[in-house]
């Protein structure tokens, strides 16, 4: 009586086996939380400030200019390059940022009138006015640069939200510069933070396939 009742659970439990489809599916999606949660890391990874040296040149990446000036995001980049420029006035700043269909002007432009209206020199800046991505910031911003007679080994600190740096130093390198620093402002609005950390992953992904 016992054997027959082992051989019933048995048989029970085989019953019970998942299809071969969702076992599938469901690697699929372990594999992909794994690789994502991987990404993640690196995001976090360089989400802070780390300045090498003495940067002479200072990039702050564009984001969102509204009607009333620079959104709550770019206004963090924005007081994050002020905090440092206070103890190094001399810097070459370069705002870099196009003006999408949605934007009252370019965010360069945004950008340049918010740290002037902060006490910044303005012959300290450079408006770098087209770029619509990191990688055309960077691309644009380091043409500009040459331009102006600035070499791009000498050193330079970008500046962007946490979140967006891991990617940024990777593309400046690929662009040229040498001696990449970096300065991480807050995300002080949640839910953009909280976007831009799901988002980012994936973007690191894209630009580290497409942009070259």
């Amino acid at each position: 009586m016992s054997d027959q009742k082992s051989k019933i659970e048995v048989a029970s439990y085989k019953g019970k086996r998942l299809h071969p489809i969702l076992k599938i599916f469901l690697t699929l999606i372990l594999t992909g939380m794994l690789v994502f949660g991987a990404l993640l890391g690196q995001v976090l990874g360089g989400a802070h400030d780390d300045i090498n040296g003495s940067p002479q040149v200072m990039i702050i990446l564009g984001c969102k200019l509204e009607e009333w000036g620079p959104s709550w995001m770019l206004q963090d980049r924005l007081d994050k390059a002020l905090e440092y420029l206070k103890d190094h006035p001399d810097t070459m700043v370069v705002t870099s940022g196009g003006q999408g269909d949605n934007e009252p002007d370019t965010e360069a432009q945004g950008m340049a009138n918010y740290l002037v209206s902060h006490g910044f020199n303005r012959d300290n800046l450079i408006l770098e006015t087209m770029s619509h991505n990191t990688w055309q910031n960077l691309t644009y911003s380091a043409q500009h640069l040459e331009e102006a007679g600035i070499s791009l080994t000498e050193g330079v600190v970008i500046v962007s939200n946490g979140f967006h740096l891991t990617r940024a130093k990777m593309l400046a390198g690929r662009v040229g510069f040498e001696n990449v620093s970096t300065l991480a402002a807050p995300s002080s609005h949640i839910p953009s933070r909280l976007k831009m950390y799901i988002r980012e992953p994936i973007a690191l992904v894209k630009s580290f396939v497409l942009d070259r």
